[in-house]
């Protein structure tokens, strides 16, 4: 046998081994003999480097040093789920689910939840490419070293995997591993960490690899994204991504009903104390992923999926106080300050009270103690008072009249359900919170500037609004604070770099009221520049598909405003992108402008995705369901029978693929 032959037989044999250990839970070898062999391999690689593969086993031990994590975008969006949390909210779920698919029976995957740190790892002719964290969704870090150290990650796949695609899990910590991890600190004198979830996520951005490879971390998958996928289920894709090497869990089951679903929840909501790992609810997802593609997105979740989450942890403690923050749009929060409690896996010292007539209706007052629950387990709520136990000098809770930064008198409009502070151009806490918006990922996204370090620009009088950033130099960064040269020099060439930021993004960063990222980019397609938006009337705006006369009205509020307008006057004269680009113009048209469509079946020429955009991209609009307003149903194959009954009996065109594309 040749060196090359006995560096390939024992990297077959160690991927095998690591398999059967690390996926199956079943060893076949000790950990003596495991590593007797890994330490045979590293002598054959470091005697022969002609012979070096990227999925060599020995590639697990860590040893590289990433000192930035580089962001990358995501091919396909990461989307978070919306939640339901009764049987109720599951049947209204159904219901949505029927009304676009029609009268078709639908089966659900349900799936554990668990409670990580949500990975997206591609794969190239079988090997692992990159690792990417979750991030927004849209982009993420880039840990592909720090991934690689983790042995229920498969390095080279097996079996009939296609030629390219992205699989999406949790990185979790095992509730014994991270016991033994805490065992350890302890010893050395280090502090315990927090929780498992919060521990893995932090794992994945240590910069020494070693580190990460000596953490017991797993890789639970879970969703396949990609072209050409050999299956038609999610129940199928499941047990395909077994086949090729990834630790899948076995308790997924597919069931017939809600009914069944439900059943499920039940027992996993009593046993999930008996698992390795935490888990905080169950996805449940429609088993068809023909069905799931017509479902398609809203602007935050998938239509065809759903978290069920297990009831909250409650536990009981003291209100000391109760403070108010100021948001950018004024909005005024109260804040109960808590006496620390653990809840849920985490100490909680805060909890937001929402509004007046919350406080007022459940008479929450300081020095009560109060029932704390972690709404969804992530952002903790006082859903009671203990009556029993609130002191006899107790009084009622005065809302608080003027602004807690600036002491302006705060006004609360009819049909709002927060106070608001109306100085806005004066209430620090505005203006900076205005600037970090601008500034944040989905914005402006500027390299080398944080929240804290606006802060302290602000405090020190060289910015006053967003358009001041662009006149900073490096010269006035470098005295401030925990500044040094290199950290000025990068903010700078930040805030160059985000002139290229496009339109819709630097129309979300300008913070106007009720305009988030899917409502920008349909006021970027309508308005194709800034001089056209800032003349549009509410009549137009609400002409626009999905802009409502709240947001029509804080768009012609926004451009009124004169201080606003000179901002906007100077940014474009700073070179800010205030219009689509020649590469967006040329792609839309107000071709099926007035028209509403909808998609239903497989196509030939364009996927589902692309022919909706096709539409959006030429001035039409697209529904999810038939009605009245339905200008054509675009039929594939496949489709659901009650759909085009629907149609016929509305009247509505039923058209093919290659009729929709002679139309644009």
């Amino acid at each position: 046998m040749s060196v090359q032959e006995k560096i390939e037989t024992l990297r077959n044999e160690l991927r095998e081994h690591n398999y059967n250990y690390y996926v199956l839970d079943k060893p076949t070898v000790s950990d003596f003999e495991f590593d007797m062999r890994l330490k045979e391999l590293q002598a054959l690689e470091e005697e022969h480097p002609e012979f070096f593969d990227e999925t060599s086993p020995t590639l697990r031990v860590g040893g590289a040093v990433t000192k930035n994590f580089e962001t990358v975008t995501h091919e396909s969006r990461m989307y978070s789920l919306d939640n339901s949390y009764s049987k109720e909210d599951l049947d209204d779920w159904e219901k949505r689910i029927q009304r676009i698919l029609g009268d078709v029976p639908v089966a659900f995957t349900c799936e554990l939840k668990y409670d990580g740190a949500s990975i997206n790892l591609t794969y190239e002719e079988g090997k692992l490419v990159r690792a990417v964290t979750r991030g927004d969704g849209f982009q993420g870090d880039d840990v592909t070293t720090n991934i690689k150290t983790i042995k229920s990650v498969p390095l080279q796949l097996k079996g009939d995997y296609p030629a390219k695609f992205d699989i999406r899990g949790e990185i979790i910590l095992t509730l014994e591993g991270f016991a033994k991890m805490n065992q350890e600190r302890l010893a050395n004198g280090e502090e315990a960490y927090m929780n498992p979830r919060n521990t893995a996520s932090g794992s994945l951005k240590l910069q020494d690899s070693t580190l990460v490879a000596q953490r017991p971390l797993e890789c639970l998958l879970y969703s396949i994204v990609g072209k050409d996928l050999n299956f038609e289920s999610q129940f199928e894709m499941l047990e395909k991504a077994r086949q090729w090497g990834f630790k899948v869990p076995t308790v997924a089951k597919l069931c017939k009903t809600t009914e069944e679903v439900m059943r499920f929840v039940e027992a996993w909501d009593l046993k999930r104390h008996e698992l390795p790992y935490e888990t905080d609810g169950v996805v449940v997802k429609v088993n068809s992923l023909r069905y799931q593609e017509e479902l398609g997105y809203t602007a935050k979740a998938p239509r065809w999926a759903m978290a069920y989450k297990f009831k909250a942890e409650q536990v009981l403690t003291v209100l000391n106080e109760i403070t108010y923050q100021v948001g950018r749009t004024g909005a005024i929060t109260p804040v109960a300050n808590l006496e620390p409690v653990l809840l849920a896996g985490t100490t909680v010292k805060r909890a937001s009270l929402h509004n007046a007539d919350q406080i007022a209706k459940l008479d929450i007052r300081e020095g009560d103690t109060v029932f704390v629950e972690k709404g969804g387990e992530i952002i903790p709520k006082i859903i009671a008072v203990d009556f029993t136990k609130r002191p006899r000098d107790s009084k009622p809770t005065i809302y608080r009249t003027h602004c807690p930064e600036c002491g302006t008198e705060l006004i609360r409009k009819a049909g709002e359900a927060q106070h608001f502070c109306p100085n806005d151009m004066g209430c620090p806490p505005q203006i900076t919170g205005r600037i970090q918006h601008f500034i944040s990922r989905k914005a402006m996204d500027i390299e080398g500037l944080g929240g804290e370090t606006v802060e302290l620009l602000f405090k020190e009088g060289l910015i006053r609004n967003y358009a001041d950033l662009y006149l900073l130099t490096k010269e006035q960064i470098m005295p401030l604070e925990r500044m040094a040269e290199k950290s000025a020099e990068n903010l700078v060439k930040g805030v160059e770099a985000s002139k290229a930021i496009p339109y819709e993004r630097v129309l979300f960063g300008l913070g106007i009221r009720y305009v988030g990222e899917t409502v920008a980019k349909k006021l970027a397609k309508a308005y194709k520049n800034i001089d056209a938006l800032m003349m549009a009337t509410e009549e137009g705006l609400v002409a626009v598909d999905e802009i409502g006369e709240r947001i029509a009205q804080s768009v012609v509020q926004f451009f009124g405003d004169g201080t606003n307008q000179e901002i906007i006057t100077r940014l474009k004269s700073y070179g800010l992108q205030f219009s689509l680009s020649e590469a967006q113009l040329k792609n839309q048209s107000d071709t099926l402008k007035g028209k509403t469509f909808v998609v239903s079946g497989v196509f030939e020429t364009l996927g589902r995705t692309e022919l909706k955009k096709l539409i959006e991209d030429n001035g039409g609009k697209v529904a999810s369901s038939i009605s009245s307003k339905t200008s054509y149903l675009v039929a594939g194959d496949k489709m659901g029978p009650s759909k085009r009954t629907k149609a016929e009996n509305l009247g509505v065109p039923i058209i093919s693929e290659n009729e929709f594309l002679a139309m644009v």
